[in-house]
């Protein structure tokens, strides 16, 4: 697979943001990482020294009234998304052509506000 973004640099800019999402009420949960080069099934791993060729990192943030989003990003520059905003509104968003980690860092912020809100109105 194609390394079209560092997944290290991803797990800065997450963590750069942990601390804004938390603030405006969110729970951010620990940021999962798959191997490479591990066997089938690959498992995840929260620990990054245990993972020596990452191909995805993911993360869950949920919110209030059940909210939800979901995204593992992988190396190749696209990632799954998904996301429950309430019982009407669910689904799959588009994430491809992702090209480094700030990219990445601007996506999330722009998922983060499309299922929770604006920062200030989360709570």
């Amino acid at each position: 697979m194609d390394r079209a973004v560092d997944l290290d640099d991803v797990a800065v800019v997450l963590a750069e943001r942990i601390a804004r999402w938390t603030s405006a009420g969110l729970e951010v949960g620990t940021a999962t990482w798959r191997d490479a080069t591990a066997s089938w099934p690959q498992p995840l791993e929260t620990d990054r020294d245990r993972v020596p060729d990452p191909d995805s990192i993911g993360v869950v943030i949920s919110g209030p009234a059940e909210a939800v989003l979901s995204v593992v990003l992988f190396r190749g520059g696209w990632a799954d998304v998904d996301f429950v905003a309430d019982l009407e509104d669910a689904g799959c968003l588009p994430a491809s052509d992702i090209t480094s980690a700030s990219d990445f860092g601007n996506r999330m912020d722009q998922w983060v506000t499309r299922v929770f809100g604006s920062p200030g109105s989360v709570r």
